[in-house]
């Protein structure tokens, strides 16, 4: 199972576990998120759902070496469309919902965390940027995102010089709202998680009251980059040198 899932009292939490691509999101992955969000979705009790990884890593990106046989427009649309919806109705939940980041973000980790409430991490994360390595501007609403959290002036420099920012960077910036140290991790997560649902959905939901943002004018431009020849070549010498 590439995501599972756990429900408590008044937590949800999925954990991404594809070590052998290290949490990379592919087409299996996509499938898992809307099953679990058509399970959370009809759960008016649900308090909290958290977001995560296994094996201290969190989301690698999406899967460079699956993604990678899409060499059209129309292929990378439908791709980016189905992870769009998906990444929105994370953001239109009911409950809080929480990003853990146990490992690093690169790519489409740190586009999938900026979808979620709250984003806390490991003293030890790393968050990568570095999309414009493969000709590649983000494609699941992380320019927008990322421009609203950090402002563009910032956002536009991490993606123009594929920056790779610690924690304490992402902390400063409001990319993140708390560090919790390596080896207390677990611990400061739970504690906050008792924190979070320590009121009732009534509480939350008006709390969550805000209005939502159409992302999908970044769609064409992603398409367009996707099945350059410039994006296909950088992506296919980055796979080779993997082997």
């Amino acid at each position: 199972m590439p995501v599972t899932f756990v429900k408590e009292k008044f937590t949800a939490t999925a954990t991404l576990d594809r070590p052998e691509a290290m949490n990379a999101i592919n087409f299996e992955v996509m499938g898992r998120l809307e099953s679990i969000l058509d399970d959370i979705e009809q759960d008016d009790k649900l308090r909290l759902f958290i977001l995560t990884g296994k094996d201290n890593r969190f989301i690698s990106g999406g899967d460079l070496k699956e993604f990678h046989s899409i060499d059209d427009a129309d292929g990378a649309r439908k791709m980016s469309s189905r992870m769009l919806k998906i990444l929105e109705r994370f953001e239109l939940l009911k409950c809080w919902t929480l990003a853990a980041v146990n490992g690093h973000a690169y790519g489409g980790g740190w586009e999938t965390m900026l979808s979620f409430d709250f984003r806390i991490a490991k003293a030890s994360a790393r968050f990568g940027f570095t999309q414009g390595m493969f000709y590649l501007p983000p494609g699941w609403g992380g320019l927008t995102r990322l421009s609203e959290v950090v402002g563009k002036s910032v956002a536009d420099y991490w993606l123009a010089s594929q920056k790779v920012i610690d924690s304490n960077e992402a902390l400063q910036s409001g990319l993140i709202q708390d560090i919790f140290p390596d080896d207390k991790f677990e611990s400061s997560l739970y504690n906050l998680t008792e924190k979070l649902t320590l009121n009732d959905r009534a509480f939350i939901e008006y709390m969550k009251r805000k209005d939502h943002r159409k992302i999908t004018d970044e769609l064409e431009p992603f398409t367009q980059f996707w099945e350059s020849e410039e994006h296909l070549s950088r992506v296919t010498d980055f796979l080779n040198r993997k082997q």
